[in-house]
């Protein structure tokens, strides 16, 4: 027998369940699919991953109600400020300038998953097949023929619109035949967490260099997040440092601003590749978050673009009689097309120019760093960007009174 769903979501990770909420929230009839069995509330860790949430990202997840959930762990980062190493150049954004509270916020990754749980389980109409395997996906005129394996077997569910939201090797955008532009970046990211001698207050970093960026945000208890991209052929030497000699090395690459870097816990490495699909909608399907785009980590855009997917794709929906109409999928398209392709192009245009050895661009690098310092109208034009608001938002990630 095969069950009936108007919207299927494939993949359960933080995008996916912000839409699922999303849809609940509106009363759509939907079904989340997900992979593994939720987890539940871990005990904290000094060195964990860590997210930088854009001040569109935190009003979304306001408006779905899993912000109460999550603000305790929350750090806001009032102040950003963007240098390159040997140059004089350096740009200063400030949420007082922009007349906000904060640009941002970061939090221990697994702290927003629990705040999604948490709000999962107060969903009233939403069905979650966790964990489950897709075992096939077949279209047919009136949408798509899933065939799901869980604890209690093997079911077939169809679905009026089907949700790709299954990452970067997504097996949704496959069965579409959807190609993707990858670009091998030939670097490492690695991850960790350390104390600065002094504390950020609120304050992060991003110097840019030959050898890619080096970010410092602000976490809890005066600790901070370090991230530090190398290129691809040091990656294994890098690993292989001991704590004394990995912190001498970051500090070398970051510099002195907040003093000596202590106490790194464990490292984590990331290879960075940008994975873009050529098309993110097809017949009665849509791909959001990672399977859509996975972009190059600079500037933290990966989960803060995908949960504006989910919302924009949830605001479409609410008023459809058919949630896979091939218009409606098309003017989704069309809408987040700004906000999806200013961000890629912001994040690969910046590992370019502003990590590559070119000398003769470094006046040009610096005079454009400082310009952004004192020509409010391009200094505004970044902040607002760099908080999320490009394009044409979804409503739920626009501005309201507190």
């Amino acid at each position: 027998m095969t069950e009936r769903t108007d919207i299927l979501v494939i993949g359960g990770g933080l995008v996916g369940a912000s839409l699922a909420i999303a849809l609940d929230a509106a009363g759509l009839a939907a079904t989340l699919v997900e992979s593994a069995a939720p987890r539940r509330e871990a005990p904290p860790r000094y060195s964990e991953r860590n997210l930088a949430l854009a001040r569109a990202t935190r009003n979304g997840l306001r408006e779905l109600g899993v912000w109460t959930h999550a603000e305790a762990s929350a750090t806001p980062i009032r102040q950003i400020h963007v240098s390159r190493a040997g140059e004089f150049g350096s740009a200063r954004l400030d949420a007082a300038s922009a007349g906000v509270d904060a640009l941002g916020w970061t939090m221990p990754a697994r702290e927003l998953g629990h705040a999604l749980q948490q709000r999962l389980d107060a969903c009233s109409g939403l069905r979650r097949l966790t964990p489950a395997t897709v075992r096939s996906l077949q279209a047919d005129d009136e949408g798509w023929r899933v065939r799901i394996e869980d604890a209690e077997g093997e079911r077939t569910l169809h679905a009026r619109l089907l949700v790709g939201a299954d990452g970067t090797g997504s097996m949704v955008r496959e069965a579409l035949g959807i190609d993707t532009d990858t670009h091998d970046y030939e670097q490492t990211l690695f991850v960790c967490t350390v104390t600065p001698q002094r504390p950020l207050q609120g304050r992060a970093y991003e110097r840019f260099s030959d050898d890619g960026p080096v970010a410092l945000l602000p976490l809890k208890q005066d600790r901070a997040g370090l991230v530090l991209t190398v290129s691809a052929d040091e990656a294994e030497r890098v690993a292989a440092l001991d704590d004394e000699a990995y912190v001498d090395f970051a500090q070398q690459r970051f510099g002195w601003r907040v003093g000596r870097l202590r106490q790194p816990g464990t490292r984590f490495a990331h290879p960075i590749r940008r994975v873009a699909a050529r098309r993110i909608v097809g017949p009665r399907a849509v791909l959001v978050g990672n399977a859509a785009q996975t972009v190059h980590p600079i500037g933290a855009q990966g989960f803060n673009l995908g949960l504006r997917d989910a919302l924009t794709l949830a605001e479409c929906v609410i008023d459809a009689s058919d949630p896979g109409d091939v218009d409606l999928l098309r003017a989704y398209a069309a809408r987040r097309a700004p906000d999806r392709e200013g961000v890629m192009a912001m994040s690969h245009g910046l590992v370019r120019l502003a990590c590559l050895q070119q000398p003769l661009l470094a006046p040009l690098r610096s005079l454009g760093l400082l310009s952004s310092a004192f020509l409010p109208p391009l200094r505004d034009a970044l902040q607002r960007h760099g908080m999320g608001f490009r394009g044409q938002p979804p409503r739920a990630v626009l501005e309201r009174a507190p």
